[in-house]
């Protein structure tokens, strides 16, 4: 499957080898500190390479452009899968990969809008991004702005109060220019998301809320992109939630099969074996 081209005029590149980069370029990434989310990041590639490449209208060489797709980045501590994407796309030049988390980098640990070109809000007190992006989505409503606004979230953000008030003054304003993504990894800081708080089918939840909900395999690309596709036709007048359950490490399977938590420990040595078998798996 090859991705669409966007304003920019970035080349017909498949949505698997965009996944690839990302991951490749966060763990260069992960490499330059010796640490970072790492294990979210290469997660959630497969839903940011269809965003960025399928999905989201935007002009690389102007990040500021008012026609643009909004991409929010609720969870700041994915920053690190952010950037990797943001490079890809031509929004930051790759020549800064190797300033990541440094002092007057552009591209801190936790993701901050003011320094960073693409970067919409700043994320990391979890909760808040679907509250900014109904605003946002209302705003550009009465702009007659047919920009559309997503939010990605962690799942963990669905135990916050915060989050459910945003999902009803959503659906109170029909804000059908509102596509909220949701990374279910199973994983906060405290330990299993399922386990954190009582959990019902998250799909049903959103929909009982009155949003259009969907849930697929965030590692299947083909999947992914349906999601994205149906959520953009939907002709009703309500937000849309597509939660994608995704595998922690996905890509570097000595990452996948050890004991996951919500921050994976990388040791020095092991993030030159983790490029190794990434490049192993480098689509054809």
């Amino acid at each position: 499957m090859t991705a669409a081209p966007r304003e920019g005029g970035l080349s017909n590149v498949s949505l698997h080898q965009r996944a690839w980069n990302i991951r490749r370029k966060a763990l260069l990434m992960g490499e330059v500190q010796g640490q970072g989310y790492i294990g979210q990041a290469l997660g959630v590639a497969d839903v940011l390479a269809v965003s960025y490449f399928h999905a989201l209208t935007y002009r690389p060489d102007d990040p500021e452009w008012e026609g643009r797709d909004r991409f929010l980045l609720s969870i700041g501590h994915y920053a690190i899968a952010l950037y990797a994407v943001l490079m890809e796309a031509g929004i930051l030049p790759e020549d800064e990969l190797e300033t990541y988390g440094m002092d007057d980098s552009r591209m801190p640990m936790s993701g901050m809008a003011s320094y960073t070109p693409g970067m919409e809000i700043t994320g990391g007190s979890l909760g808040q991004g679907l509250g900014i992006a109904v605003g946002m989505a209302m705003g550009l409503k009465r702009k007659q702005n047919p920009a559309l606004v997503y939010n990605l979230m962690s799942d963990g953000e669905l135990g916050e109060g915060s989050t459910w008030e945003a999902a009803m003054s959503a659906v109170q304003h029909r804000l059908d220019n509102l596509i909220c993504l949701v990374d279910f990894n199973d994983q906060q800081a405290d330990g299993k998301t399922t386990a954190a708080l009582a959990q019902v089918p998250e799909e049903a939840k959103w929909a009982a809320f009155g949003w259009h909900a969907q849930r697929v395999d965030g590692n299947d690309i083909d999947a992914v992109v349906a999601a994205f596709d149906a959520a953009r036709a939907l002709s009703e007048p309500k937000p849309r939630v597509i939660i994608f359950d995704t595998t922690m490490c996905k890509g570097v399977p000595f990452l996948e099969n050890r004991e996951i938590t919500h921050f994976v420990r990388v040791e020095a040595d092991e993030w030159g074996k983790a490029l190794a078998v990434l490049e192993e798996g480098k689509p054809q």
